[in-house]
């Protein structure tokens, strides 16, 4: 959104029910967690979020360069600037390395060489995903079934749409990017 100022701004009380959950979220991302405070109006949408979050893929589910490539292209294709923010900093804690970075936040097609079939279908899968309308080609089909079993294209498809909730949230507030990445920190 192009305002300056965002639309809605959080409430000056908490819910006690939400208290630890965001004082947890400040500790861990050493920021406040401006999109959990926001939610805080809706406790019951905070809930939700607050278990789709916890319930979030990991390493365990799908290798983490995999994940950090899909979240990072949903970002940059849906254009929240916390959400590629965040996700910037979280993939440079280990998943890619600079050079890398730099090519997915350039955010063109081409700018990111992937280095095996997996990740370039994960990164195509989470542009796709992450366009309007999404259209998923039957080439794209082909490769994500290739390189990616059953349960992994569930696990890949619910990451990029956690992006895309978050993103469509975090734009409609216009929440701002809350300085989790620094480049070449």
């Amino acid at each position: 959104m192009s305002s300056t100022e965002m639309l809605v701004s959080p409430p000056r009380r908490v819910p006690w029910l939400l208290r630890p959950a965001l004082f947890i979220a400040r500790r861990m991302t050493g920021k406040e967690p401006l999109p959990a405070r926001l939610l805080a109006w809706w406790p019951k949408g905070a809930f939700g979020a607050g278990v789709f979050e916890l319930t979030a893929a990991g390493a365990s589910d799908l290798d983490a360069r995999c994940l950090a490539i899909a979240r990072l292209v949903a970002s940059r294709t849906a254009g929240c600037p916390f959400c590629v923010d965040m996700n910037a900093a979280a993939a440079a804690r280990g998943a890619l390395n600079a050079a890398e970075l730099d090519a997915l936040l350039a955010g063109a097609p081409g700018d990111f060489t992937p280095t095996n079939a997996r990740e370039a279908a994960a990164a195509d899968y989470a542009r796709a995903l992450s366009a309007t309308p999404v259209v998923l080609p039957e080439a794209l089909r082909a490769r994500l079934r290739e390189a990616f079993t059953p349960r992994e294209l569930v696990v890949l498809a619910s990451t990029i749409a956690q992006v895309n909730f978050w993103s469509r949230f975090n734009q409609g507030l216009d929440i701002p990017a809350a300085g989790f990445f620094a480049r070449g920190g």
